[in-house]
């Protein structure tokens, strides 16, 4: 849902994507992809302070967003610390003036520490924690407890996560030994209903406990080629628990996941081959999963990079967090349930690259291309029921479909033309299709449908670069998303249940930075910028309490201005 805006940007260090099924290292619950989000670590002693402030539109709804970090390393760096915040408040926003929010109001406040310590020369001790409060507010009469609104769906969530990790080297760094432990727990009240409803309190608690250890070994020879081998074992624990006591609502959802992986690579600078797999025993599945996964590699010359690859995963069949964020349309609430019997989703994924570097003069450059075909089996589907629950509830079933294709091409290039001005570009032509039709509505004279909703068949970003000179830089960044096919469920905005075309969007944002000295170690950073200057965002915004309130596509916040302040030390 809003998990990832609850992470602050200024406690990440960099964010891998890999495409295809995380079938060894990195979990089997990964369809389509991984994105791994990898935190910062205490480097060099420095410390960071900025505001931003946004104003929504042309409404005067702002967007105010304080951040900060520190960080104190030993001069040996045998030890190290880093400190974290953001504070964060947004006012709704109304897009077409019928007096309910098109952009939930937000309050949200994080705060984090990080720290390490060398205790040999050989080992590695880290320690992790965060805690986040956060309130979302969205319908009308904000100021009011929601039971007197109209409609309102309300959050608040307290969230304590940490970790920790140690780290061994073995045998002069041939081989390595990691061990680590994390949780996270939510405890989320809400509030989801329309009509002045009194019974639309609810509560959830949601723990995630996770751990395991992880050897590497590299070898100088093994077989034909060196290579190096990565194995493991984990344990997973989630507790999901959720009420709605004016519904009679009660579920409580306990998973265990026992799992083992094994994987080598054989590589040099020619060649890589990579085998692996991963078991995986879930407790709401009877048998174990075992999920292969094999990489072939080929380097011609330093200029081209050439790679097949296949990979599995598969997504348990559990109730999710956020499969309890009820949804409001027509002023009913409308709740997710999971189909008797429900089975594990599984992929298949085949992927073939070429990645290019070639020097054109001064000028660097780097192109991808890459096709990409995930066959999904007994894949999950949405479709509303005719009926409603014991409580008089609208009902929304995930069940297994037919299964489904997603395939397509990948393109990419990087330019580097300067030390000054770099841009990079992607564009990704894409098909989503189930096997069959499948029926997602309960009106009989609705069609059913074969492409997967919202997920257009061409999207595309762009990032530019440019230092003006020591003082002086400008950025852009653009993101185009294709038509796409969205559910419009009965409601103010349509009598019949509909399968709407969205439009296509473009969102650029333009922000020029001033960076200057205040005093010998001090560097202040001045920001100005327009987010969404082609104002390209929805038009077609349900009216009044009747809407349907997941009825929302394309860009989050229309055209904004943007300015801040950023303190570095």
């Amino acid at each position: 849902m809003y998990g990832l805006e609850q992470i602050p940007a200024n406690m990440i260090d960099r964010i891998e994507v890999m495409r295809g099924g995380g079938s060894a290292l990195f979990g089997s619950s990964a369809i389509g992809g991984t994105i791994n989000i990898i935190t910062k670590d205490p480097v060099v002693n420095s410390a960071q302070i900025s505001h931003t402030l946004s104003s929504i539109g042309p409404s005067g709804s702002l967007d105010n967003n304080t951040t900060f970090n520190a960080s104190v390393v030993t001069d040996t760096h045998k030890a190290g610390l880093m400190a974290y915040g953001q504070s964060r408040n947004r006012d709704g926003y109304d897009a077409n003036g019928d007096g309910y929010t098109e952009i939930a109001a937000l309050s949200s406040q994080t705060i984090g520490a990080r720290m390490f310590a060398r205790p040999t020369g050989s080992s590695r001790l880290a320690l992790e924690y965060h805690t986040t409060h956060e309130y979302r507010r969205g319908g009308d009469k904000l100021d009011q407890p929601p039971h007197l609104a109209m409609v309102a769906e309300q959050t608040e969530h307290n969230i304590h996560g940490g970790e920790v990790s140690y780290n061994l080297w073995l045998d002069d760094n041939k081989g390595h030994f990691t061990a680590f432990a994390a949780t996270q727990a939510i405890k989320r009240n809400s509030y989801y209903g329309s009509e002045m409803d009194p019974d639309a309190y609810g509560r959830t608690t949601d723990l995630v406990v996770t751990a395991g250890s992880q050897y590497t070994h590299n070898f100088k020879r093994l077989l034909f080629m060196p290579s190096q081998f990565v194995g493991g074992l984990e344990y997973s624990y989630n507790r999901l628990h959720d009420v709605t006591v004016g519904y009679a609502h009660d579920i409580l959802q306990n998973v265990n996941i026992y799992s083992a992986y094994a994987q080598n690579e054989w590589r040099d600078e020619r060649w890589g081959f990579l085998i692996g797999a991963r078991l995986d025993k879930h407790s709401l599945i009877k048998n174990v999963i075992v999920s292969p996964r094999a990489n072939v590699r080929f380097n011609p010359s330093e200029k081209f990079n050439f790679r097949l690859s296949y990979s599995t995963g598969f997504r348990s069949p559990q109730a999710y967090d956020e499969d309890f964020h009820v949804a409001i349309v027509g002023g009913e609430r409308v709740v997710t349930v999971l189909a008797p019997g429900l089975k594990q989703e599984s992929s298949n994924s085949f992927s073939a690259s070429a990645d290019i570097y070639l020097p054109i003069g001064t000028v660097q450059t780097n192109f991808l291309i890459e096709g990409f075909y995930t066959d999904l089996r007994d894949v999950f589907a949405l479709r509303q029921l005719d009926q409603t629950d014991a409580m008089g509830n609208a009902i929304l079933e995930r069940y297994n479909g037919s299964g489904a294709v997603v395939a397509g091409l990948n393109l990419e290039a990087k330019v580097f033309f300067s030390n000054r001005f770099d841009t990079q570009l992607g564009l990704t032509l894409q098909s989503s299709r189930y096997k069959k039709p499948e029926y997602w509505s309960d009106n009989p004279d609705v069609a059913p449908v074969k492409k997967m909703f919202r997920t257009p068949d061409i999207y595309g970003y762009i990032t530019a670069n440019y230092n003006i000179n020591k003082h002086w830089k400008a950025r852009l960044n653009g993101t185009l998303t294709g038509p796409m096919t969205v559910q419009h469920l009965e409601g103010s905005g349509t009598p019949v249940d509909v399968a709407v075309k969205t439009p296509t969007f473009f969102d650029a944002d333009l922000s020029i930075v001033y960076t200057f000295k205040i005093l010998k170690r001090v560097t202040a950073d001045i920001t100005a910028g327009v987010t969404n200057i082609l104002n390209s965002y929805q038009k077609d915004f349900d009216l009044g309490y009747l809407r349907d309130s997941g009825y929302i596509y394309g860009p989050s916040q229309p055209r904004s201005i943007k300015v801040g302040v950023q303190l570095s030390l």
